[in-house]
C-alpha cells in the first residue's frame, strides 16, 4: 500500500488548466482516469490527509503509485479524452456500467441489395437501421409479424434466400403473402428497397401519413365496389394499429427524447433509460454498476451519458435528453452531444407535465432494477469475498489472492499435447487474458514435464519484459509491465496464486519452475480431481477443505475452466491434424492449387500415379512445383484401404475431388 505523499507532484508542477489525469499502480496499470477544469485544484484534493478522504477515494490513492496528466484546450476535449481512455484502459476504480441483460433491437439491413428485417444484438453495424432496444426478442417478433402483412420485407437468412433463388420457389412466407419474394423475382430490388424504407419510416414514428393513405385507398376501393381489396386494406390498417398499440403514447407532442433515471445506495447504482420516439416508448435499457469511486447522482448521469452516446452519431442521439440531475460540466456535455448528433441537443431536468410524470415512471423502473440486482448479486459478492478469504486462510497467504492463474495439460494418448492458462480476478473469469500453449521441448506424454515447461515459459516471459526494459535496475524509471501507453503486455501482470490441475508431482514441477527463475512471491497449489484435495509444495499431506467450502468451490471453478479451455484447444489441433493429407506436406502448395489438382485428377491415388508432364497440365502448376509434388507423393506412405464394416469389402481409394484434403481413412474424430 503506497503513501500518496511518496508520489505527490511538487508545488507548481501541475498546470492550472483543463486536462485529463491518470493514476497508475506499482505495475504501471492505469487504475483511474478523471478530467478537470483545473488540474491543479482537482489533483490537490487527492493529496489531503488520507483519513479525511472518502473510503473509496482513499483506497484508490493508496493503491496508486504515480499520477500523470495531459493538458487540453477545452472542457469538451477533456470529456472526449476521458471517455477514450476509460474505454481503452478499463480502469478498476472508474464507474463502468454493465448491461443487466443483452438487449435485442429490431434491425433492417439497408446495406444489402435486398434489405432484411431481423432481431439483432451486440454492437451496431454500419448501414443497418436499428429500432429499440426492446426488453424481449418476442416483442420484436410480434411487432414484425403484424407489420409484414403491410410491408412484406424479406426476413430470411442469406442461406435460405440463396436456396430459394436456386430452386425458383419462395419459402412459406412468400406463399402466405408475408414476403414479397424478391428471391424469385416477384419484385425488383428497387421495389423491395422501397418497401424496406416504408417499414423504417413507420417504425421511426411517421405513422399518421401512412395510415391516412391506407384509409383513403380503402374508401376508394369500397366506392368502386372492390370489396375484397377494401377488406384487405382494412385488415392491414388493423394490423398496423395493433403494432402501434404495443408502444403506448406517453408524450402527446410527438417528442424525440431519452429519459435517464438513477437509483442508488452507498455501494451500487442502477440506471434506466427510456427511448421515446414520436411520443412513444420505442425501447428501454438498464445498467448497474458498483460505485468504486466517490461519485454523486450528477456524476453517475455523466458516466451514463458517455457510455450511452460515446459510439452513437446522427439520429441515434435524440433532440432532448432528460436527466434527474445536471452534471457539473453541463455546457461541455451539451456541446459534445450536439457534435455527435450534428444538431442542437437539449440536456435538462423535466420540471412539470407529462415529461416529469414519465421521468417518475423511469425512476421507479430504476429502483426495481436495483432491488432485483441486489437480490441476485448480494450473495454473489459476499460469496466471492468469502471464497478468496477461505483460500488465503487455508494456504496461509498474507492476503486474499485477487488474481489467480490456473494451468492444465491436455492430450490424446500422448498426441497433440497442449496446455491452457486461465485467469480469475476478484473471483471472476477474465477471458481476455486466457492463454494457450503447445508443448515444444519434447514429444510424448509427460504431464509433470509439460507443467514445468508451461509455467517456466509463462514466468520467463514476465521476467523478460522486466529485463528488456531494465526494470531490475533501480536507476531505470521505466516499468516493464505495460506498453508506453499504459496497456498491459502479454503475461506482464503477475498472479498472487498459481493453481495447477494435479497433485504432488505437478505442484512440485510448477514450484521448481518458479524457483529456477527466482520468482519467490507467487504461491502455488494443486487441486487433485480424485478427492478434490489441495496440495502445497513440499507437503506430504494435502489440505482438505470442507465440501461446502466456498473457497473449494472457487478453486474447482478455476480448475474446471482451465480443463475446458485446454480440451477445446487440444480438440481443435487434433481436428486440423486429422483433416490434413499428403498435399498439405508439399511446400509452396496453396489451397487453390490443391483444389485444382484434385479437380483435374479426381483423387490422390490418380495424382500419385501421374507423370510430371501430366501434373504440369494443371493450370498454375509449373515444372518445378510438379517435380516437388511428385517427389513428395512418392515418399508419402499411402493410407491403408478403407473397409465397408457391413460387408467386409475393401473399398478402392478413389477420393473424390470435393473431399478437399482429408485423405486419411478411418481417422474420424
Amino acid at each position: 500500500m503506497a503513501d500518496p505523499s511518496s508520489y505527490r507532484p511538487k508545488p507548481g508542477q501541475i498546470p492550472d488548466s483543463p486536462g485529463v489525469y491518470r493514476f497508475r499502480d506499482e505495475h504501471r496499470r492505469v487504475i483511474y482516469v478523471g478530467k478537470a477544469k483545473s488540474l491543479r485544484q482537482r489533483l490537490a484534493n487527492y493529496f489531503q490527509d488520507v483519513a479525511s478522504l472518502h473510503p473509496r477515494t482513499a483506497t484508490m490513492v493508496t493503491t496508486a503509485a504515480s499520477v500523470e496528466w495531459t493538458v487540453v484546450s477545452t472542457e469538451v476535449e477533456a470529456l472526449q479524452l476521458e471517455y477514450s481512455w476509460i474505454k481503452e484502459y478499463d480502469p478498476r476504480f472508474n464507474v463502468k456500467y454493465r448491461d443487466d441483460k443483452s438487449y435485442p433491437s429490431l434491425a433492417v439491413t439497408m446495406n444489402e441489395e435486398y434489405p432484411r428485417v431481423q432481431v439483432m444484438r451486440g454492437p451496431k453495424k454500419k448501414g443497418v437501421r436499428y429500432f429499440g432496444p426492446y426488453g424481449h426478442a418476442w416483442a420484436i417478433r410480434e411487432t414484425v409479424d403484424l407489420m409484414l402483412r403491410v410491408f412484406p420485407v424479406r426476413t430470411c437468412s442469406a442461406g435460405v434466400f440463396k436456396r430459394s433463388a436456386q430452386i425458383g420457389r419462395p419459402c412459406l412466407l412468400g406463399y402466405i403473402g408475408k414476403c414479397s419474394a424478391p428471391c424469385v423475382g416477384r419484385v425488383t430490388p428497387e421495389e423491395h428497397r422501397e418497401l424496406a424504407e416504408d417499414f423504417c419510416d413507420f417504425m421511426a414514428g411517421r405513422t399518421g401519413t401512412y395510415l391516412s393513405r391506407l384509409e383513403q385507398r380503402m374508401h376508394e376501393a369500397a366506392e368502386e365496389m372492390e370489396y375484397e381489396k377494401a377488406a384487405r386494406l382494412r385488415d392491414d390498417i388493423g394490423a398496423l394499429r395493433r403494432a402501434m398499440e404495443k408502444n403506448a403514447v406517453v408524450l402527446a407532442d410527438a417528442t424525440d427524447a431519452d429519459l435517464i433515471a438513477v437509483a442508488e445506495d452507498e455501494l451500487e447504482a442502477a440506471v434506466q433509460i427510456f427511448h421515446v420516439r414520436g411520443g412513444r416508448v420505442r425501447g428501454q435499457r438498464g445498467w448497474v454498476t458498483d460505485k468504486v469511486e466517490a461519485v454523486d447522482t450528477a456524476g453517475l448521469v455523466e458516466h451514463a451519458l458517455q457510455q450511452l452516446y460515446g459510439e452513437e452519431k446522427g439520429e441515434a442521439v435524440p433532440k432532448e435528453v432528460l436527466v434527474p440531475a445536471l452534471p457539473e460540466d453541463t455546457p461541455a456535455l451539451s456541446q459534445w452531444l450536439a457534435e455527435r448528433r450534428g444538431a442542437q441537443v437539449s440536456l435538462r431536468i423535466p420540471q412539470r407535465g407529462d415529461k416529469k410524470s414519465l421521468m417518475e415512471t423511469v425512476h421507479r423502473n430504476a429502483q426495481q432494477s436495483l432491488a432485483l440486482h441486489k437480490t441476485k448479486r448480494a450473495s454473489d459478492l459476499t460469496t466471492r469475498s468469502r471464497a478468496l478469504e477461505e483460500i488465503a486462510e487455508a494456504l496461509e497467504l498474507d492476503s486474499a489472492p485477487l488474481r489467480i492463474e490456473c494451468f492444465d495439460i491436455s492430450h490424446l494418448q500422448g498426441d497433440d499435447v497442449v496446455a491452457s492458462m486461465v485467469v480469475f480476478e476478484d473471483g471472476l473469469a477474465r477471458k481476455s487474458e486466457y492463454r494457450r500453449f503447445q508443448i515444444k521441448s519434447f514429444e510424448g506424454q509427460d504431464d509433470v514435464r509439460s507443467m514445468h515447461e508451461v509455467v517456466s515459459r509463462r514466468f520467463r516471459r514476465y521476467l523478460q519484459e522486466k529485463l528488456k526494459t531494465g526494470e531490475w535496475s533501480p536507476e531505470e524509471g521505466e516499468d516493464p509491465l505495460t506498453e508506453d501507453d499504459g496497456r498491459p503486455k502479454r503475461f506482464a501482470y503477475p498472479p498472487q496464486l498459481v493453481v495447477v490441475d494435479g497433485g504432488q508431482p505437478q505442484v512440485a514441477a510448477a514450484k521448481r519452475a518458479l524457483e529456477e527463475l527466482g520468482v519467490d512471491d507467487v504461491a502455488v497449489c494443486g487441486l487433485a480431481k480424485r478427492l478434490e484435495e489441495v496440495w502445497l509444495p513440499g507437503e506430504d499431506d494435502p489440505v482438505v477443505l470442507p465440501r461446502t467450502s466456498e473457497g473449494l468451490y472457487l478453486l474447482q471453478r478455476v480448475r474446471d475452466e482451465a480443463h475446458r479451455f485446454a480440451i477445446q484447444y487440444q480438440r481443435s489441433k487434433r481436428g486440423k491434424r486429422l483433416k490434413s493429407g499428403p498435399l498439405d506436406e508439399v511446400p509452396g502448395l496453396g489451397e487453390s492449387r490443391k483444389q485444382a489438382l484434385l479437380k483435374h485428377f479426381g483423387s490422390v491415388k490418380k495424382l500419385r500415379q501421374a507423370t510430371i508432364d501430366q501434373i504440369c497440365e494443371v493450370p498454375g502448376i509449373g515444372r518445378k512445383t510438379a517435380e516437388t509434388l511428385a517427389a513428395a507423393l512418392a515418399g508419402a506412405v499411402p493410407a491403408g484401404p478403407a473397409v465397408n464394416t457391413a460387408t467386409g469389402e475393401i473399398i478402392e481409394d478413389e477420393t473424390p475431388a470435393h473431399a478437399g484434403t482429408s485423405f486419411e481413412r478411418g481417422t474420424g474424430p
